[in-house]
């Protein structure tokens, strides 16, 4: 099985599902990409994956132009821009889902809000990719913890 997360940045979002996904499967070959993306991923993302014993720390973001060539089972994306601007694959692509979460970058206040954003948007992405593979990928997934 191979799947493709997109988002703009490629910081974030499509950074956490990535991670979630290898951890419920290690032979699943999981990339994720961005349509514009970053420098680096968010120092937050980092923090809030580690909390749950994900390590996405050596990760970095990559352009959805170097994936356009190749074959995806899934080509997934996690933000409406993303949805949009997604360029055409000249390999095949067998499924294209939009799964959509709110951008923990756009929060603005406290350090401690701003925190509980990312952790939201973290357990939402775990939820809603969990649901995606016991419903797409395996019938009885392994390391599914809380």
């Amino acid at each position: 099985m191979k799947v493709l997360i997109l988002c703009t940045g490629n910081s974030c979002r499509s950074q956490m599902a990535e991670g979630f996904l290898k951890s419920f499967d290690s032979q699943m070959e999981v990339y994720s990409a961005g349509t514009e993306p970053s420098s680096q991923i968010h120092p937050i993302a980092v923090q809030v994956m580690a909390n749950k014993e994900i390590d996405i720390s050596q990760n970095v973001p990559k352009s959805v132009n170097e994936f356009t060539d190749q074959n995806f089972d899934y080509v997934i994306t996690v933000c409406d821009d993303a949805k949009e601007t997604c360029p055409n694959f000249t390999g095949e692509v067998k499924n294209r889902i939009h799964i959509a979460f709110d951008d923990p970058t756009n929060a603005k206040g406290t350090e401690v809000f701003i925190l509980s954003e990312y952790k939201r948007i973290r357990d939402e992405i775990k939820h809603d990719f969990t649901k995606f593979y016991k419903g797409n990928l395996k019938e009885s997934p392994k390391n599914l913890v809380n």
